[in-house]
């Protein structure tokens, strides 16, 4: 007989944690697919430079939708069975754009990929309920290790398969990786049952009251909108960059380039402890100071040069470790919160920043058509200093 839970266990054990990373980075690599192939599958679609963002930006609306619409639902359905539903919508719509020849049908099926991925945000609220209060942020940091790590490598597989076979191929092969984890996760997870009985609808009217009434949500939320719209438009527009006439990358170029980023992943368990041991602020402001300056120094070197790659890297990593150090640090002050509204809390926290994230991708691939890496660049730069400039209003 299953046992059904619903508080924290004393430990939580290490491989369930590690399936639960697993299977954040798997998941959340979906939406991520399509950045360095903005070229190739714009081109192959017909779809024209200037809208080529939105291969991009739809699966990231559509992440920001199941955010609103279907993570909230941690706090009122099973969480095992609702990830599972999540992971299959996400399997076919993967199938979809693996056969898509048009640009409507795979804007579309971004737009479901992008809405099924939200299964990783399922998971991580799952593995706080699973985590004892003392180890929380690091149990956190630990699973979203995986999620970082998804999102890392998403570019490079994504551009080595495209570069030996097609793109069609990234989309078929997670298609089917996706039924395969949905059976895995069915056999291994505990259940978990939460304690809310509302229903649907009070439970999406309740959201609103959380927003308004929680001060520190609403800074967190808006903090990251900041840290990852910038990390958007680096990942969005730098493969444009290096595959254009400065650079002359072949998609197996720009794969090596964004393993760059995979050096990222390495803030994650360090965030959670950091979180742990109460250094958000300091934390908080070193985060921001990193996307800042990271976008900046590629503006000091002339593009096409040795010199300029190296800066490329560099900024591709402070990037990276600036945007998972905010974001890793605002999981564990909000899931101190309260268990029975962290799913909700989480919901509104990643709607927030993944609609910011959806603008960045969209407006710096118009940026960089209008303006080149300059006017790209010089947005991505101002998004982190704002964001900076309204830490310092904050006089807790």
């Amino acid at each position: 007989m299953t046992t059904v839970t619903s508080e924290p266990a004393d430990r939580m054990s290490g491989w369930i944690t590690l399936l639960l990373a697993f299977s954040c980075g798997l998941i959340v690599a979906n939406i991520y697919y399509a950045q360095p192939l903005i070229g190739p599958i714009s081109s192959d679609l017909g779809l024209p430079p200037q809208l080529a963002g939105l291969l991009v930006t739809m699966s990231q609306i559509g992440y920001g939708a199941g955010l609103l619409l279907v993570v909230p639902l941690g706090d009122l359905i099973e969480n095992r069975k609702l990830v599972i539903i999540t992971v299959i919508v996400g399997a076919t719509a993967l199938a979809c754009a693996a056969l898509a020849t048009q640009p409507v049908t795979f804007l579309l099926s971004a737009l479901l990929i992008g809405f099924g991925s939200v299964a990783v945000q399922i998971l991580i609220p799952y593995a706080g309920h699973m985590a004892p209060e003392a180890i929380r942020g690091r149990t956190i940091g630990n699973v979203s290790t995986g999620l970082m790590l998804g999102i890392m490598l998403a570019r490079p597989v994504a551009s080595f398969v495209a570069a030996h076979a097609s793109w069609h191929v990234i989309y078929a092969a997670s298609a089917v990786a996706m039924v395969i984890l949905a059976v895995v996760l069915r056999v291994a997870l505990p259940p978990r049952e939460p304690a809310a009985r509302l229903s649907y609808g009070r439970l999406l009217g309740s959201m609103v009251e959380l927003y308004r009434n929680t001060p520190v949500l609403r800074r967190r939320a808006l903090y990251q909108a900041a840290l990852f719209g910038c990390f958007s438009v680096f990942w969005t527009t730098s493969p444009l960059l290096l595959a254009g006439p400065d650079f002359q990358m072949s998609q197996s170029g720009i794969a090596l380039f964004a393993l760059a980023g995979v050096a990222g992943a390495i803030m994650a368990p360090v965030s959670g402890r950091i979180a742990d041991r109460g250094w958000t602020r300091p934390a908080t402001i070193a985060s921001m100071v990193l996307c800042a300056a990271g976008f900046a120094l590629t503006l000091l070197v002339p593009l096409g040069t040795p010199w300029s790659l190296t800066t490329l890297v560099i900024a591709a990593i402070a990037i990276d470790c600036g945007a998972q150090l905010s974001l890793i640090l605002g999981y564990r002050v909000l899931f101190v919160l309260g268990a029975g509204q962290r799913s909700r809390l989480n919901g509104l926290y990643m709607t927030t920043f993944f609609v910011a994230g959806a603008a960045g991708s969209g407006i710096g691939a118009f940026a960089y058509a209008r303006g080149g890496w300059t006017l790209a660049a010089a947005f991505g730069t101002v998004l982190p200093l704002a964001a900076l400039a309204y830490a310092f209003t904050d006089d807790t």
